[in-house]
């Protein structure tokens, strides 16, 4: 793939998942060495990845994630897409037997978020995570992005032995994927998303 059609066409792969073929560790780790190249605020490097592949661990954090998308996603579905709703609750309803759970996290000086803007934090982990996805999708592993689990931040770092100034970014599911056919997703046109200059 060119760089163009590896950033167009890395897609939230969820009803898609091989929830039956192992991933190699390897592998993972070959992607995670990717996302280690990733920019940091003051080069500080503050992430640290669990990679729970596990079944007992990934059906706890599996059923956590799975609440908090009953009870905090499904009262709002009505403001999505029907598509996005169905895709997002198959991978609740099998989120545990997604092969590998990727869990980005910060580790800070203690566990408490900064008052104000949290841009400069998180955008030390951010890139580093989606670096990961698109090493992921580069040989030929399927990822989402999903927080809904942080609805349970608390209990979640319990099942995985976090310390208290550990804090989880996202969950990640990996797996290889059921086909090839993946294209550019429908966007608006930067016309109607660019400024110049000015905010008019």
């Amino acid at each position: 793939m060119t760089p163009d059609q590896l950033l167009t066409t890395t897609r939230a792969v969820r009803r898609r998942l091989d929830l039956t073929r192992p991933v190699d560790l390897g592998t993972v780790k070959d992607c995670l060495r990717i996302a280690l190249q990733a920019p940091s605020g003051g080069n500080e490097q503050p992430w640290r990845w669990i990679v729970v592949t596990d079944p007992a661990q990934r059906a706890a954090v599996g059923r956590w994630h799975t609440l908090a998308w009953q009870e905090h996603f499904l009262p709002r579905r009505d403001a999505y897409p029907p598509a996005d709703v169905e895709s997002a609750g198959h991978l609740a309803r099998h989120i545990a037997d997604v092969p590998v759970l990727v869990i980005p996290c910060l580790e800070l000086k203690s566990g408490a978020l900064p008052q104000g803007s949290q841009a400069s934090l998180w955008g030390s982990l951010l890139p580093a995570a989606w670096s990961y996805m698109l090493a992921a999708r580069a040989r030929g592993l399927g990822t989402a992005w999903t927080t809904a689990h942080l609805a349970y931040e608390r209990e979640v770092a319990e099942v995985l032995g976090l310390p208290d100034n550990v804090r989880q970014g996202a969950l990640i599911p990996t797996a290889h994927v059921l086909g090839t056919g993946f294209r550019p997703a429908r966007r608006r046109a930067v016309e109607e998303v660019l400024y110049l200059d000015r905010w008019s």
